[in-house]
């Protein structure tokens, strides 16, 4: 599947944010109107970024759907780290458990 991301400067999307988008078959368009129009937003859970939810599925099988994104200084604009979809809800301002490869992992897309 091939994934057409924008031209414009305003977004900037990593590897892994693509790879992901691939995943849970999410658009561009998808990741970035959780971003404008999100049900709640929380701090991420690397330092210095900002995670999105958007409330999907149905009542029988709640989902939600996430994106983690970075607001950068230099050059302007937004960094897209991450996206995927979390079964069921989670509790509000409650950080989920993350195992420590991830979180190294996290951190060195933070860095580059």
């Amino acid at each position: 599947m091939f994934l057409k991301l924008p031209e414009e400067n305003k977004f900037y999307w990593t590897k892994h944010s693509k790879a992901k988008m691939r995943q849970y078959r999410f658009s561009e368009k998808r990741v970035l109107r959780i971003l404008r129009k999100s049900d709640r937003k929380e701090e991420g859970i690397a330092p210095g970024t900002i995670a999105a939810m958007e409330i999907t599925g149905t009542k029988k099988h709640p989902t939600e759907v996430w994106t983690m994104y970075q607001i950068l200084k230099k050059p302007k604009g937004i960094k897209i780290i991450s996206a995927w979809r979390y079964p069921g809800r989670t509790p509000e301002g409650e950080k989920p458990i993350i195992p420590e490869d991830t979180l190294e992992e996290l951190d060195n897309i933070l860095k580059n």
